[in-house]
């Protein structure tokens, strides 16, 4: 690719840079901490098998995940624009690439987690009000074979996603300061949960001991790349600073700072969770138990702490969801921009400044998803593809020092090649077993990303037509 297309990157339209490396890293940790924290570590106990294997798997996740953020700090300082993997394929690989990676976007990457979201939202808040449950069903229609059931937590998910959505149409200010105080209030409730349940809870400290079979029992080495899609799942969510680097100040500094800080207190908040479940719960009582956030607290609080949890969850779902629905828009903005996307998904309100379309546009195929409950064989479908275009983006490291080896790099990536190739060595390994365990979700996966194909050529050929950039 010609050096020019590099030189337009920093003269985009649209975007205001008036996100600060704190909202940014505010982005990451909400992106990454949802509900999976407070429920996998249970089948991490049971696959794992020690306490000591339990914290290991959870240190590599980490470490995987510092990888690619250190990759995506050197990508997004390369191209401070909105769009993260989309903007780093189609420099890399070409735009066909960019545009299935935002596809995938669009149609799983973030509208399908958006609704489960707001869906897992309206489920912890019926703790406290019953008729907001997904199980209240509230109308039943018959359509021919099918009977479409409309319950209070979908009603509740929509309000939700909407709400959230009208707040970040409103500007990047407001929605930054909404992002930042969901953040910050459900880190301070994390942290207090670990600090007090260690200190004044009713647990025991010997739960930490290895178990009979050793520190590293056998069944932990056959079980590692099960329980390492588990802690990436996650951890999913490290990159998100990247997609709002359209509007990020000063991002040769922030873009990593933001990054990298996201992903430390992310792995300090995940490290000690799993300190206080194994302080609360002897790692037999932990093995399999799906809600294991509520059973820990409880054995640690009684059933006060059932409540505070169920609260935490609710606020830390919320928090998630506002940090895709902010996030997302600005790949399907960058698509537009480049004429691969709908024109008017390029448009940027003209009082608030934020890509309004663009959030509508998202916000009305999440609400179909949420309304129809396909969004659960979407984020399986989506889960295959999702590791492959990480993993081609942190490749694109690689492949652009190759071909570029003279641009300005305002950071690089530490300990180069073996950062990208760890993270990428574990990527296919996750690929392969997936394929091999999962073949069906796998190729349904992978059909999805390429029913995106026609539409591609569609839009160059429209972009074309027009005069619009390649």
């Amino acid at each position: 690719m010609a050096t020019e297309s590099f030189v337009v990157q920093e003269v985009r339209p649209g975007l205001l840079r008036s996100i600060g490396v704190f909202t940014a890293t505010c982005v990451v940790v909400a992106n990454v901490i949802g509900v999976g924290i407070f429920t996998t570590p249970g089948f991490l106990a049971r696959d794992m098998g020690s306490p000591f294997a339990l914290l290991a798997i959870w240190v590599l996740g980490a470490i995987l995940s510092l990888a690619g953020a250190l990759c995506y700090s050197e990508l997004g300082t390369l191209f401070p624009e909105a769009g993260g993997e989309y903007a780093y394929l189609r420099e890399a690989y070409g735009p066909v690439w960019g545009y299935l990676s935002g596809w995938t976007s669009f149609f799983a990457g973030f509208t399908a987690p958006i609704a489960a979201a707001c869906i897992g939202f309206s489920a912890y808040l019926s703790h406290f009000a019953p008729h907001l449950s997904p199980e209240n069903i509230l109308v039943v229609i018959p359509l021919g074979p099918w009977m479409w059931r409309l319950s209070g937590g979908q009603v509740a998910a929509l309000l939700a996603l909407w709400l959230l959505s009208m707040i970040h149409i409103s500007g990047t200010n407001r929605g930054g300061k909404l992002q930042a105080a969901l953040t910050v209030g459900k880190t301070a409730a994390i942290t207090g949960l670990i600090v007090f349940g260690l200190t004044l809870g009713s647990g025991n400290w010997g739960n930490l001991s290895h178990s009979p079979n050793g520190f590293i029992p056998e069944q932990a080495f056959q079980n590692i790349p099960v329980s390492l899609i588990f802690v990436l799942y996650c951890f999913s969510g490290w990159n998100a600073a990247a997609y709002l680097a359209g509007e990020i100040r000063q991002p040769h500094r922030n873009i990593p700072l933001s990054l990298l800080s996201g992903t430390l207190i992310v792995t300090f908040l995940y490290i000690g969770l799993n300190l206080l479940f194994l302080y609360a719960l002897p790692i037999s009582e932990m093995s399999g138990v799906l809600q294991i956030g509520e059973k820990a607290s409880q054995s640690l609080f009684g059933p006060v702490g059932t409540d505070f949890v169920a609260a935490l969850m609710a606020l830390s779902i919320l928090a998630s969801a506002s940090a895709m629905v902010w996030a997302g828009p600005r790949v399907y903005f960058a698509m537009a921009t480049d004429g691969l996307f709908p024109k008017r998904l390029a448009g940027v309100h003209s009082q608030f400044q934020s890509p309004a379309v663009s959030i509508l546009f998202q916000s009305a195929w999440t609400s179909v998803l949420i309304l129809t409950g396909t969004f659960e064989q979407l984020i399986v479908y989506s889960g295959f593809v999702l590791v492959l275009f990480s993993a081609l983006a942190v490749s694109s490291v690689m492949v652009l020092r190759w071909r570029h080896p003279k641009l300005q790099r305002p950071f690089r990536v530490p300990l180069y090649p073996y950062t990208p190739l760890v993270f990428m060595g574990f990527s296919i390994w996750i690929l392969l077993y997936t394929l091999q365990g999962r073949p069906m979700e796998s190729l349904l996966g992978i059909a999805t990303v390429l029913l995106g194909l026609p539409f591609y050529y569609y839009w160059r050929r429209l972009s074309r037509s027009q005069g619009a950039p390649k």
